[in-house]
């Protein structure tokens, strides 16, 4: 559905009263139903409005409106005007936040620097619309109403939506630089947990390669058997 007028029951007392246009056109133009603009011209509905121009609005022209009291089946269009109003941009500023629960942002604010301290106060700023003054005061608990303030959930008390919390902590913690984490100490190998008596090995043999671990002669093994087994029997002769 096109765009309407501004003033639409102003413009149909107008063109009722000026105009020899059927119901049907101006309810088409006006966005109103046949049967009010009936009522309007019988003096049931608008009683009072003063009758707008539409012409001298810029939203109709003399000719569009003649050619519609020659064609009843015509329907008017609205003019398009041809000067354009820039888009007046929003200020950044403190977010606004309603009289009833400016008492609760103390302690919105008290809970953000409890739960999430890595948010830098810009973003409690636009989480909560307080100022920066306010957040250091609470941090250094120099707050005139320090003593009696608790930490309440901003999203429960309704300062501050869930999905603009998340993205302002996703946001902090994305800017935080990556923790090194620290290796902890190597195992011990089980022959040595497992040993009877304690073995002392230095702290670099933990970390050694296999590799470099004393490799077993099978021949010198055998040679201290035959060795071990001989003096066993010259025991037994003896």
């Amino acid at each position: 559905m096109s765009t309407g007028p501004l003033m639409p029951k102003a413009t149909a007392v107008w063109l009722v009263d000026n105009t020899s246009l059927s119901f049907e056109q101006i309810a088409d133009f006006c966005k109103l139903h046949p049967l009010e603009v009936k009522g309007i011209a019988d003096g049931e509905v608008a009683a009072g409005i003063k009758g707008l121009d539409p012409m001298v609005a810029g939203q109709l022209t003399r000719e569009e409106i003649e050619k519609a009291e020659k064609d009843r089946n015509y329907r008017m269009k609205l003019a398009v005007s041809s000067v354009r109003i820039p888009e007046q941009k929003r200020k950044k500023g403190p977010r606004y936040t309603p009289l009833s629960r400016r008492q609760d942002r103390p302690n919105a604010i008290l809970w953000l620097l409890r739960n999430h301290p890595e948010l830098k106060d810009a973003q409690i700023m636009r989480l909560v619309g307080t100022t920066k003054t306010t957040i250091q005061q609470i941090r250094d608990r120099t707050h005139w109403n320090a003593a009696t303030l608790t930490p309440l959930d901003p999203v429960t008390l309704g300062l501050a939506s869930q999905i603009d919390l998340d993205f302002e902590v996703a946001r902090a913690a994305k800017d935080r630089p990556a923790q090194v984490e620290e290796s902890g100490q190597t195992l011990l190998p089980a022959e040595i947990t497992t040993a009877k008596e304690p073995v002392s090995v230095p702290f670099a043999s933990l970390n050694a390669p296999k590799e470099q671990e004393e490799k077993i002669d099978p021949d010198s093994v055998f040679a201290k058997l035959k060795t071990l087994k001989g003096r066993r029997d010259e025991d037994d002769e003896d």
